[in-house]
């Protein structure tokens, strides 16, 4: 067993508590609080995201949405939208950091946008060489000339 002790604030510790044993088959963490708070999400966010799973805001609760609830990530006003099929949502993360998470799925078509291509209906030439894709819950975006070769490689065109 290790034990260790992570100072976050003064005043403020944070206890990790690591046990060995050979009769568990799977890894899993329990987190004891009094609060969920943004330092707790943070560390759900950093041990328990191989499997895609996002944390967004709604109206000061935290909303849990998995890589098919998300159609498309694209930053507005310095801040990361998450499109869902009816609702989108707020991230704390940086677009970079949500790209790490839904590799796979996701595809980067511009500085600012991450699309779910599970959710691509139509892709049609736009003005200057770019491509305007079409997602089924009617969300639109462009694909800059940087992005166009990895969509038409994964479109077959």
């Amino acid at each position: 067993m290790a034990i260790f002790h992570i100072r976050k604030e003064v005043g403020r510790v944070m206890h990790v508590e690591i046990k060995v044993l050979e009769e568990v088959t799977d890894t899993y963490a329990v987190i004891y609080t009094n609060r969920i708070d943004e330092e707790v999400l943070q560390v759900v966010d950093m041990i328990g995201n191989t499997n895609g799973v996002i944390t967004a805001i709604e109206e000061e609760k935290t909303i849990v949405l998995r890589m098919k609830d998300i159609y498309m990530i694209r930053v507005e006003s310095n801040k990361a939208i998450i499109y869902c099929k009816e609702k989108k949502y707020a991230s704390k993360k940086r677009l970079i950091e949500l790209e790490k998470i839904l590799k796979g799925s996701f595809m980067k078509i511009s500085k600012t946008t991450l699309v779910n291509l599970n959710y691509i209906i139509s892709a049609e030439a736009a003005f200057g060489g770019m491509m305007c894709l079409v997602l089924k819950n009617g969300c639109k975006d462009y694909v800059s000339r940087k992005y166009l070769p990895d969509l038409k490689k994964y479109l077959g065109i």
